[in-house]
């Protein structure tokens, strides 16, 4: 089956299942409270973001079809705008993570294409404007001196940096979640926040996935989010949902 018959059968699939979804399962929804909610981007890298990133041959179709850099942006605006703090869980490798002994398929690739790449974790060094660095329209929302960006996660989730620490030390219990990738970070930072007691609230336009030959990243992620998450959301809606809490 060609990548093409694929995908159209994922998208009639991913249309079928949350067809059913919404009417077996519960919309639980979230209610964003000042104080208590915050926004929280994974991977709002170059790397994933621009046509010159190193993924971008297979995620670009995807980022363009969902609007997805400028949705991200968005809620980034929207945070600044009405006090939600916002979070940054980027992904950086550094010299000595190439020497890990084994990797998942992902892993690998990326390594291989020196995705998300740094000389150092204490040098910026070639960082501006690299593959690693933040898209240059999100840096005055990112370095404002008051978003708060994590120590890096080394492969998909939030397990191996501080993120929820961060989170807690905050009082934040409740995310709106965003950023790259749908089916890998996105969805992993998703999980593992709800196993710690999270309500998450998944914006879908404002992420995007590969689509390869072995399947769509995106649709698999999104039938994902409506069984795991609190609610999924448009950008549209979630922008409009911040601006109503205040």
């Amino acid at each position: 089956m060609s990548l093409l018959s694929k995908s159209i059968a994922a998208a009639l699939a991913l249309t079928s299942i949350i067809s059913v979804a919404n009417a077996g399962l519960p919309d639980p929804g979230m209610e964003i409270v000042k104080g208590r909610t915050a926004i929280l981007v994974t991977d709002p890298q170059n790397d994933f973001l621009i046509p010159d990133g190193v993924t971008w041959g297979v995620v670009g179709k995807s980022v363009t079809e969902n609007n997805t850099v400028e949705n991200i942006e968005a809620l980034f605006k929207s945070g600044k705008e009405y006090g939600i703090p916002v979070f940054v869980s980027p992904h950086y490798y550094y010299p000595h993570d190439h020497g890990w002994k084994f990797e998942g398929a992902l892993e690998k690739l990326m390594h291989d294409i020196g995705m998300f790449d740094r000389k150092d974790a204490l040098s910026v060094e070639g960082f501006e404007g690299s593959g690693a660095d933040w898209l240059a329209q999100y840096k005055p929302y990112i370095q404002d001196g008051k978003t708060v960006v994590t120590s890096p996660h080394k492969v998909y989730g939030p397990e191996t940096n501080d993120l929820v620490l961060q989170l807690r030390k905050q009082g934040i219990d409740k995310v709106i979640l965003a950023g790259m990738s749908a089916n890998l970070c996105v969805e992993s930072h998703m999980r593992e926040l709800l196993e710690q007691g999270f309500e998450v609230a998944v914006v879908a336009d404002a992420t995007a996935a590969a689509q390869v030959e072995e399947g769509d990243g995106f649709a698999a992620a999104m039938v994902n989010y409506r069984f795991i998450a609190n609610t999924v959301w448009s950008t549209k809606e979630a922008v409009a949902a911040i601006s109503a809490a205040q």
